[in-house]
């Protein structure tokens, strides 16, 4: 062996530390694990008896046999267990299961927390993905700390919290759930005495013992703003404080060693859709959306009076013994604190007058706040007075030699106001573009009389459009009496320009329109901007535009109809307007369920390439919006690979991404677990923006390949999906679409219209359906056959030739490498177990048989391109993970089975239905990113 390919003593010994300190991480995992599932199974047995503990257990043996032998005996014996179970026994098994996955999950995240420590702790080379790896790699490059302020100042990192309905989980639970997590972290970061080890034993026993005796599932169906305010306690939990703290940090250390240093611009903007999204939920109304608005901003506002509050208390300098500016000296005097305790103390008063100018524009925003202000003041007309006063306190602070004071409580609310504003999060609106073409139908036609806009081409409405984008008279008149469609949707755009008087523009600064087909779609909403005043005839627009292709055939045409968009000048003035940014959105999950894994992937590429070669000979700045959901599925997987596999130019410092259902919590209820993923996001975006340049376009013989393989896949998903005969029937037999609709897990409705079709049915149910039943179908169908084929097609590149696409193309890694992922949660056996619902046997045969094969074809052909033996080889703790949970996992697919069939075999018993959808909250905890 040559000596530049052997290790040295060095790396050697950092490989065997490696390799122990994983060890010893796993076992501590076991043991936080092995202690959380003993305090379960007391409570088991202490609540529900001995006789359901041993039952638990003997089930969950015999679960591990089947599961890893597909043991035919096993098989059996599962069976007689969960048949001679009655229905209140099985409830209690369920219950025990699925409160396992859930501790099992807090466990994991405490040992994610504590590996993140450790490489902090242990020096060295910064960790994968984050942003000092980031600005090293920078550094490295050449890239000056100037350039890099200069580029964090057009920045824009916006994660965008949805309610879709995959998180099924109970905030009541969730709290209990970081309980338990605080107390493992407590046990984990200070030396406890042994009565306080004691005495932390009991909490958790009392935690889990509250868990058990909550109510897993909703009882009454959640509405709009009850997701309003689920998506507001992750404020809580992480978003007030640690956006704040993110920024801070990232600015210190590009202010090392430059005390002059100026401030870093706030690049992270947290946005929602959380009762701004219209589209197929007809729940969101205008008096919904004004009510959303208030709660965002009575939270921020609430929080902002408390921190002033606090550091009231803390900026207790006194005139005598400390200077101060002349502008902060003006601020006191104007306070209305008349206090004669305060009288030497400038900074509270100053403080105190803030507070009071703030409680009066919380009146004016018709927020309640909790603590009287000293004295009446006048409201803020903005955020930006508020924000001016607070640099007052700084200035001074900085001026007379009171650094470390001004960088403490006092900037972090700065910091949080720039980030926050009185709105909170930025609110997009959602629509079809059907309804908008309805409405904008409706009322040209009656401002047109014999016009019929629904008939018209679509050069001819283009052609109509235009022309009245650039009409001042508006289109609708008090006198003509609209649809009930209409009149909700001009309600709506009137109270988005009523929140952009109140509360600022950016409150809501997009209009996205769902199933754009073409430039009339976008001409449309234009339209309806301009009659509520948001879009200015002269060409100005106080709103962004933004286009969702979501279909294979729309991501297609996406660079086409937008190089026609921004061609057009009527519209081009609109984008030059709003800064020469234009905002398009790319669908993931339409798309995967219109053309399966492999292809959306593949479509969605080529979109974003084609996308940023027509904005670079436009000169407009492309800002990609990414719809990815939860699951494979769906776009989800690790987030800073999928950004950095971004094809060149696509990111370019700014991208928005939403964070879905289950997601959010997984993501976000933790502050440290928070942290850590916004610090993803931030830095993958800057590492894909400033150090993958343009030349690293892969080859063409890739892109080739891609084509090809993604044809094959295409014609293999749709075969089974749409051209199958009987397969819709086959879906609705062996999963749990139908029960899951019976859950109260979201506002919105399961399908958009009232057919069993595959096209009508919603991509998250479609997805969160085929997890259940664990074949996790949308994540891989079509893969086998493709590269089967195609090694066929080409037997002189062959294998070697895929291999070097994976270990040289960012894109083709990421695909497989969730494919891996998504596979390994997957289990062939227990899906054979929902293929029996089917009652037609011929139709479960034919294609049950199909989705066998392509499985194990899939697996196959994965693992021989990725060089690996096993699924997640190369990701050990995903592995472990997985291995860790399957145990109390698979029992929850045997059990939903059991009472599948009793539920359709019409058991009246309503503990039945209640069985199978805490088995379905258990399992979506167990696979954590299951919609």
């Amino acid at each position: 062996m040559s000596p530049q390919i052997m290790p040295s003593d060095t790396e050697l010994r950092s490989n065997r530390a490696d390799e122990a300190q994983a060890l010893e991480e796993d076992a501590r995992l076991r043991n936080d694990i092995r202690l959380l599932g003993r305090i379960l199974g007391d409570t088991v047995r202490d609540q529900e008896g001995a006789d359901v503990f041993d039952l638990v257990e003997r089930i969950r043996q015999t679960s591990i046999r089947f599961h890893r032998d597909d043991d035919r005996p096993a098989r059996r014996e599962l069976e007689i267990i969960l048949d001679s179970m009655s229905i209140s026994q099985t409830l209690r098994i369920v219950r025990a299961f699925s409160y396992f996955s859930h501790l099992a999950n807090i466990a994991e995240d405490q040992n994610n927390i504590r590996q993140m420590r450790t490489r902090s702790d242990n020096g060295g080379a910064p960790r994968s993905g984050t942003l000092a790896q980031t600005l090293a790699h920078a550094r490295t490059a050449g890239i000056s700390t100037a350039d890099l302020r200069k580029f964090f100042a057009t920045a824009l990192v916006g994660p965008v919290l949805t309610a879709h309905p995959t998180e099924v989980r109970r905030k009541s639970t969730i709290d209990r759930e970081m309980e338990i997590a605080a107390l493992l972290d407590r046990r984990e970061r200070i030396q406890l005495t042994p009565q306080e080890i004691e005495a932390d034993d009991e909490q958790l026993r009392r935690a889990v013992l509250t868990l058990w005796q909550t109510n897993l599932l909703r009882r009454t169906k959640l509405t709009v703003l009850d997701e309003v305010a689920n998506g507001l306690s992750f404020y809580d939990y992480t978003f007030l404080h640690e956006v704040p703290q993110l920024h801070c940090a990232l600015e210190d250390r590009l202010n090392e060693g430059d005390s002059a240093a100026s401030e870093l611009a706030s690049f992270l903007k947290m946005g929602s859709w959380i009762g701004g999204d219209r589209d197929g939920n007809p729940f969101v109304t205008a008096d919904v959306m004004r009510g959303t608005l208030k709660m965002q901003s009575s939270r921020i506002v609430r929080f902002y009076l408390e921190e002033l509050h606090l550091l009231g208390a803390e900026l207790s300098l006194a005139a005598h013994l400390a200077d101060v500016s002349k502008d902060l000296r003006a601020l006191a005097e104007r306070s209305p604190d008349t206090s004669p305790h305060r009288s030497g103390e400038p900074y509270r008063l100053a403080v105190s007058g803030i507070y009071a100018r703030l409680t009066a524009t919380a009146a004016r925003l018709d927020v309640e706040t909790m603590r009287p202000p000293v004295g009446a003041a006048a409201p803020y007309a903005d955020v930006g007075e508020f924000k001016a006063d607070l640099d007052v306190l700084h200035r001074s602070l900085i001026s007379n030699n009171s650094r470390v004071i001004a960088r403490g409580r006092l900037r972090y609310l700065r910091r949080a106001v720039d980030c926050f504003g009185f709105h909170l999060a930025r609110l997009d609106m959602r629509q079809n573009s059907a309804v908008h073409e309805r409405t904008v139908a409706e009322l040209i036609d009656a401002a047109m009389p014999g016009m019929s806009y629904l008939a018209l081409n679509e050069e001819a409405r283009i052609a109509l459009l235009t022309s009245e984008l650039r009409n001042a008279r508006p289109l609708t008149s008090a006198f003509v009496k609209y649809s009930e469609e209409t009149v909700g949707e001009l309600a709506v755009f009137h109270a988005a320009a009523e929140a952009h008087a109140k509360f600022g523009a950016d409150v809501i600064p997009q209009c996205i329109i769902s199933m754009c087909k073409g430039v009339s779609d976008m001409l449309e909403i234009a339209l309806l901007l301009k009659e509520v005043g948001l879009v200015d005839p002269s060409g100005r627009s106080a709103i962004n535009i933004v286009p969702l292709f979501e279909t294979i055939e729309d991501l297609q045409a996406s660079s086409g109809i937008m190089d026609r968009m921004l061609s057009m000048h009527d519209y081009r003035r609109l984008v030059d307007s709003r800064g020469s940014v234009q905002e398009v959105m790319l669908g993931y999950s339409d798309s995967n369920k219109d053309g399966g894994f492999v292809t959306s992937g593949w479509e969605l590429y080529k979109a974003e390439i084609g996308l940023v070669d027509v904005f670079e000979r436009h000169h407009v700045r492309l800002r990609l919006f990414h719809g990815r959901g939860g699951s494979v599925g769906r776009g989800g997987g690790p987030s800073y690979d999928a950004i950095i596999a971004q094809p060149g130019g696509a990111v370019n410092g700014q991208i928005r991404i939403t964070e879905q259902g289950e997601i959010i919590s997984s993501k976000y209820s933790n502050a440290e677990v928070g942290r850590n993923n916004l610090e993803i996001l931030a830095a993958a975006t800057l590492e894909a923006s400033l150090l993958h340049p343009r030349q690293n376009a892969p080859r063409h013989e890739y892109l080739e390949a891609m084509d090809q393989l993604s044809a094959l896949a295409f014609k293999a998903y749709r075969g089974l999906v749409y051209e199958t005969e009987g397969f819709a029937d086959y879906f609705w037999a062996s999963t749990v679409i139908t029960e899951i609709a019976t859950l109260n897990i979201g506002s919105r409705p399961a399908s958009r219209k009232k057919t069993r079709e595959i096209e009508d049915l919603r991509a998250i149910p479609w997805v969160f359906s085929w997890a259940q039943c664990r074949l996790m179908l949308p994540g891989w169908y079509g893969f086998g056959s493709a590269v089967e084929a195609w090694i066929k097609e080409h037997p002189d590149k062959g294998m070697p030739f895929l291999r070097e696409l994976y270990r040289d193309w960012p894109f083709f890694r990421t695909l497989l490498s969730n494919m891996d992922m998504v596979l390994a949660k997957s289990s062939i056996a227990i899906a054979s177990r929902y293929a029996e619902l089917v009652p037609d046997n011929a139709l479960r045969e034919k294609i049950f048989g199909r989705i066998r094969q392509e499985w194990q074809t899939s697996i196959d052909l994965l693992l021989d391109i990725m060089a690996q033996e096993r699924l997640l080889q190369g990701n050990p703790l995903l592995e472990r993970s997985i291995r860790n949970r399957f145990p109390y996992l698979d029992p929850l697919n045997h059990v939903q089975v059991e009472l599948l069939k009793e539920h359709r075999a019409q058991n009246p018993d309503e503990q039945v239905l209640r069985g199978i959808q805490i088995t379905i909250n258990g399992i979506s905890a167990g696979l954590r990113n299951s919609g």
